[in-house]
């Protein structure tokens, strides 16, 4: 059954990706066919820029490598050309339609194709670079909250949170080193990372020994992570035992009570079953089962869906990642239509829900219309009584 599930999943995506990538090659053949020379090298450059990530995928995958990694960072790049290219069609097509009715286009001439064809390409080229940078450039969000419940000594606390980190072939050494200067600038009571510290298959990350810098975070309370949908997708029987092996505390459907009586309540995956994990996840009423709710609750739950379950459990504090808030714009519409809450702050009943747009990228390490972050929280416990 999972394999039938992951051939039809892996067959879709192949058909998806090629008929785009088809509709963008034969409005690009219109434009750059204006010699043969200009015809026979676009045909070849765009056909062996389009292999590359279906290529370096399966290189990753198998034989992880430097020169897997970069036909891999190639493809990755172009998925959002490809979007903003598909995007340019489209507006392109709209205006074509609207020509019909108004007659306001010239002529459309070969030299005029190609002409259009080099300033799309350069608009699009200058687009992703813009977002390229921006995905380099982490935010710090603070967040003040009181939350009216006891705690144990200190009355305030500082609560870093990261979600999304996707260590791998595109998230190297560099940017872990970054993350963790940035969480410990802030001198943490606790750290929480909630899902997809690994973005996909183990192996570049085996090969780059990732994960080491993790260990230096320091934090009063701990570090403590809980798995995403990427841990499962890599396989979560081979990403376990290297988290383990970088002292990963990771809480799979586990309820852990720090030192000031706060609980912390670390959910698996809900993709767990799909990715042929035996063991279901629990339901938060499940794990909520012995919690002293006199004292915080704080949820770690890496998908943002069936928020009003912690309403009803009387969390204080629900925590998520996964959407990226989109990472490419306009796909911020599609998360926003999927989750009830794509990124940032809503308050539901005595519930602080928080999703974040994550700190690394899926696919092209570029984001438009949002931006990384790590997040701050500034909590001031109030005893109710």
């Amino acid at each position: 059954m999972r394999l039938t599930t992951f051939l039809i999943f892996f067959g879709t995506v192949l058909l998806v990706y090629f008929s785009l990538n088809f509709l963008v090659f034969t409005k690009g053949l219109q434009a750059f066919s204006i010699t043969p020379a200009w015809r026979r090298w676009y045909v070849v450059v765009f056909w062996v820029i389009v292999s590359c990530f279906v290529v370096g995928e399966i290189l990753e995958h198998t034989r992880s490598s430097l020169v897997s990694e970069w036909i891999y960072r190639v493809g990755a790049f172009w998925l959002a050309f490809m979007l903003y290219f598909t995007l340019a069609i489209l507006l392109f097509e709209l205006i074509r339609v609207a020509d019909n009715f108004f007659h306001f286009l010239p002529e459309m001439t070969q030299i005029l194709r190609f002409r259009l064809g080099l300033g799309t390409v350069a608009f699009v080229t200058v687009v992703v670079v813009a977002g390229h940078l921006n995905a380099l450039n982490t935010q710090i969000r603070e967040i003040a909250l009181t939350i009216p419940k006891k705690v144990v000594g200190n009355h305030t606390m500082k609560i870093v949170v990261a979600s999304d980190i996707h260590l791998g072939a595109l998230i190297g050494e560099n940017r872990e080193a970054k993350l963790v200067a940035i969480i410990n600038n802030q001198k943490p009571d606790l750290v929480l990372l909630c899902g997809d510290l690994v973005d996909g298959d183990i192996a570049p990350v085996l090969r780059k020994n990732l994960g080491k810098h993790l260990q230096e975070i320091r934090s009063v309370m701990g570090v403590y992570a809980i798995p995403g949908n990427h841990e499962y997708i890599g396989g979560i029987t081979k990403t376990l035992p290297y988290l383990e092996k970088i002292k990963i505390n990771l809480l799979r459907d586990k309820v852990l009570v720090l030192p000031n009586g706060i609980q912390l309540v670390g959910r698996d995956d809900r993709d767990n079953r799909q990715m042929g994990e035996e063991n279901r996840r629990k339901t938060l009423n499940e794990l909520m089962a012995g919690v002293d709710k006199s004292f915080p609750v704080i949820v770690m739950n890496h998908q943002p869906f069936d928020l009003n379950e912690a309403v009803v459990e009387d969390v204080d504090l629900h925590l998520s990642g996964h959407t990226h808030h989109g990472q490419l714009w306009p796909l911020n519409l599609v998360t926003k239509a999927v989750f009830e809450l794509s990124w940032g702050f809503l308050k539901k009943g005595n519930t602080n829900f928080y999703v974040s747009s994550g700190f690394g990228s899926w696919g092209p390490p570029v984001r438009i219309g949002n931006t990384p972050e790590v997040v701050v929280f500034n909590i001031t416990f109030v005893d109710p009584t």
